[in-house]
């Protein structure tokens, strides 16, 4: 807090996700009777329909950073992110940085909090807002809610205590049901061919779905269907394919015991282009030029015999 001023205009910078967009809401309301104004700005496109949603709902002011005036803001702040993470942050004179990534080069700053121990910067900014003795807004801690449980994966992920005190503090002021809407909303209307296309298409082997979904308009959709065909009890492995861009994209599920997706992922792919992942989810994404097809078009049936040559 020492370094503001009553006049200072204060943009937030951020690459946004739901644990860098509850965090920069969070720095906004520490902030909002220290400063004259806080802006939060992003260079990234916001894509995933869940953080669609969450800006929306939340109704989450936000600008992007090329429409930005640095030099119109006396402070820069820096949320869950660092200077060498994107090639438009290096040259940024910031102020203050709050972030949970591994340390990277930082030079210059007056203020820096980094715990890379930590799951999310949503449960540090937590602890400066009991810390200022504000208790958050419910959209403001539904906000924050979600950004740990994003970052986290539920607890799944790398967390220490401190993620699970924040969290739990959260619980009670968070709107639940609005971050359930948040997790549910991955599916545009327009992608449910996607399914149509994966059940009648669907290769069963030996416990395994092996299915190619042709060219895709986001590789999400691929995670989606994926994580559909492992509901399946039976199914000990889900294979799924798509074509975006310029690269096919495979994204792998199994039950994680006894077996990794991510190391299946790098014996099949990773000599072709990039792939891994961790025990039960990976994925792999592969240049077409690297598959040598010819005039020959990529099946769900090519999917299969490229997976069963490498068990």
């Amino acid at each position: 807090m020492s370094i503001f001023e009553k006049e200072d205009t204060v943009l937030v910078i951020i690459n946004a996700d739901p644990d860098a967009l509850a965090s920069a809401l969070a720095v906004k309301r520490l902030l909002r009777y220290k400063v004259k104004n806080v802006t939060i700005a992003h260079p990234n496109e916001i894509r995933r329909l869940n953080n669609l949603a969450m800006v929306d709902r939340l109704k989450i002011p936000l600008l992007r950073l090329k429409d930005v005036k640095l030099e119109n803001y006396s402070k820069r702040v820096m949320v869950d992110s660092q200077p060498d993470h994107l090639p438009c942050f290096e040259k940024i004179k910031l102020h203050a940085i709050i972030d949970h990534h591994p340390v990277g080069y930082i030079s210059n700053v007056e203020f820096v909090d980094i715990r890379p121990e930590y799951g999310a910067t949503s449960s540090m900014v937590v602890e400066y807002l009991r810390a200022a003795g504000l208790k958050p807004s419910v959209a403001l801690a539904t906000a924050l809610f979600y950004g740990i449980k994003v970052d986290t994966q539920d607890f799944e992920q790398k967390s220490v205590l401190a993620d699970g005190i924040s969290f739990r503090y959260l619980f009670n002021i968070a709107n639940r049901d609005l971050v359930r809407k948040f997790e549910l909303t991955d599916l545009r209307r327009s992608e449910l061919r996607y399914f149509a296309t994966a059940l009648a298409d669907l290769k069963y082997s030996k416990g395994r779905y092996y299915v190619h979904l042709g060219r895709v308009r986001s590789p999400d959709v691929l995670v989606i269907v994926a994580d559909f065909l492992n509901h399946v009890g039976e199914i000990d492995w889900v294979f799924v394919s798509g074509i975006h861009g310029e690269k096919l994209v495979v994204i792998f599920r199994c039950d994680g015991y006894r077996k990794s997706a991510g190391k299946l992922a790098e014996r099949i792919f990773g000599s072709l282009g990039s792939a891994g992942g961790h025990k039960g989810a990976a994925r792999a994404e592969i240049p077409l030029k690297n598959l040598q097809l010819g005039e020959k078009e990529f099946t769900s049936e090519s999917l299969k015999r490229l997976v069963v040559h490498h068990f």
